[in-house]
């Protein structure tokens, strides 16, 4: 019997096993003596008779359809796996349109608990569980359909601590998969997968997670394997800030979208062990314990940058990953996403772990370049983190039902 079935008919579940365990019984005792056990096995002094049915966070869907992508302002999930491809020669304008059409009618029917239409199993869509599939082009694929690119839509530019490796850079397109379930995103990745062969290879895959859905409270910020709070700073979804932050308004065909920035970021866990409590905290501008800053007592306390040490010094360093990251240009801002890996180590070493950063802001050039070269020049950090992976995108916007995402390039 199918296990949702034995959620809507426990008692039919249930009787096929215990007339299994009381055939022998039922023959040898009295009638009495059988129902004393029959009720034994299927009831409990401490549950009610009746007992309420519990919702799954595995029924529980996210809409697809709308002015935006879903999986920018979706409150995070716990798994995510990040696809890039790279367009076979022979994709044209045409080859793009009929992808985009195939990867989004798939994706809007999983994503509401419902198979693809070529779906060889069927079983593993019924538990979307959260599960969002966001598209983002890169610049070759503009290009491929004959269009101009917005100006941030290019490789960054190069910093000295970036150690880039190829097969976790760059891309055609971008296919971002999250839910709470990893049998759910591994299966949307597949299918994903099936729908692009014919026009696309796959470039690098990215794998990541975060805690398990309900061991913490909702909006809980992120911890990275660091120990660190990772994106307390982030404006919150559904506000004008966030907006004004997040979503493109003058890019032509990828107004209502974002632009979308990748970078795999390796952590040396290592040699963070050796490193104690206060000099993590000095690194990082915050407390580990509650990820405070060090001029507060809570997470969200507004640090205070001009505060100074009985010596003199400033309380929150120079160097520090906060201050470094901070601006007084309200512009330069970003919207983080994160994601923990922790793959097969090196010989020699304990871990091969670290973080995929995610982030969404209207404007590439404008947002986030400028902090990313304040990190390059001074941070603390970078003695523990090296980039190895960068890739931007630009999310084009959502589409309604019977549209496709990137019919405001491709149509």
């Amino acid at each position: 019997m199918n296990p949702r079935d034995r959620q809507k008919h426990p008692d039919r579940a249930g009787a096929t096993r215990r007339q299994f365990l009381l055939g022998g019984t039922v023959a040898g005792v009295g009638a009495v003596a059988a129902i004393a056990v029959e009720n034994a096995l299927s009831t409990d002094s401490t549950t009610p008779a009746t007992a309420a049915s519990v919702p799954l966070n595995g029924d529980v869907t996210v809409p697809f359809h709308g002015a935006h992508q879903a999986g920018i302002d979706t409150a995070a999930q716990t798994h995510g796996i990040f696809l890039a491809l790279d367009l076979l020669a022979e994709t044209d304008r045409d080859g793009l349109r009929r992808m985009m059409r195939i990867l989004t009618d798939d994706a809007a029917r999983m994503t509401q608990g419902q198979s693809a239409l070529a779906d060889s199993e069927p079983e593993l869509a019924v538990a979307p569980a959260r599960l969002t599939v966001t598209f983002g082009f890169g610049s070759g694929l503009v290009a491929r359909a004959g269009a101009t690119s917005p100006t941030w839509l290019k490789p960054l530019p190069a910093f000295g601590i970036d150690r880039l490796q190829a097969e976790y850079s760059d891309g055609d397109l971008l296919i971002q998969i999250a839910a709470d379930d990893p049998l759910t995103v591994a299966h949307a990745s597949r299918m994903m997968l099936k729908d692009t062969r014919s026009f696309a290879s796959l470039r690098w895959t990215q794998q990541g997670f975060r805690r398990a859905h309900g061991s913490v409270k909702p909006g809980t910020t992120m911890r990275n394997l660091f120990g660190q709070v990772d994106g307390t700073a982030n404006p919150e979804p559904g506000t004008a800030d966030f907006d004004a932050v997040v979503w493109n308004t003058t890019d032509g065909w990828a107004a209502g979208g974002t632009g979308i920035v990748v970078r795999r970021i390796a952590m040396n866990l290592d040699k963070w062990d050796r490193l104690d409590r206060p000099g993590r905290d000095q690194a990082v501008g915050r407390f580990q314990s509650n990820g405070a800053p060090l001029t507060g007592s809570g997470e969200f306390d507004e640090p205070d940058f001009e505060a100074k040490t009985a010596i003199g010094f400033p309380v929150i360093p120079e160097f520090s990953h906060m201050r470094r990251s901070r601006s007084h240009n309200p512009r330069e801002r970003i919207f983080r996403r994160g994601f923990n890996y922790d793959d097969n180590p090196a010989a020699g070493r304990i871990s091969n772990a670290g973080l995929i950063f995610v982030c969404f802001q209207a404007d590439i050039e404008r947002q986030f370049i400028p902090i990313q070269r304040r990190l390059d020049e001074l941070d603390l950090l970078n003695e523990w983190t090296t980039p190895i992976g960068s890739s931007v995108f630009a999310a084009p916007p959502g589409c309604s039902e019977g549209g496709y995402i990137g019919e405001t390039l491709l149509a």
